[in-house]
């Protein structure tokens, strides 16, 4: 996955996740490396992720642009808003 990188997950994460769940340590680890790395994505990084995603699913370019600009706004840790323009430099340079 993009963004990601090879650490150990947070072991209070982890075992938070086994206690709630009851998934087994490893299996809860792998679940909290794949979204803190999920999570961990930069703006540029997301921005490319899902645009190649929608275009994949022949999703038009102009609703591409606003559903990745809700989708930003909606993120845990909130991006800075970007404009259509923006986005578009991001994928095309």
């Amino acid at each position: 996955m993009p963004g990601s990188c090879v650490t150990e997950p947070p072991a209070e994460l982890v075992r938070y996740v086994v206690g709630t769940t009851g998934l087994p340590a490893g299996v809860a680890a792998r679940l909290v490396a794949d979204v803190v790395a999920y999570f961990g994505e930069s703006v540029e990084e997301f921005v490319r992720r899902r645009h190649g995603e929608l275009r994949r699913k022949q999703v038009r370019n102009a609703d591409i642009w606003v559903r990745i600009g809700a989708e930003l706004a909606a993120r845990p840790v909130r991006a800075p808003a970007l404009s259509e323009r923006q986005l578009r430099r991001i994928i095309y340079g």
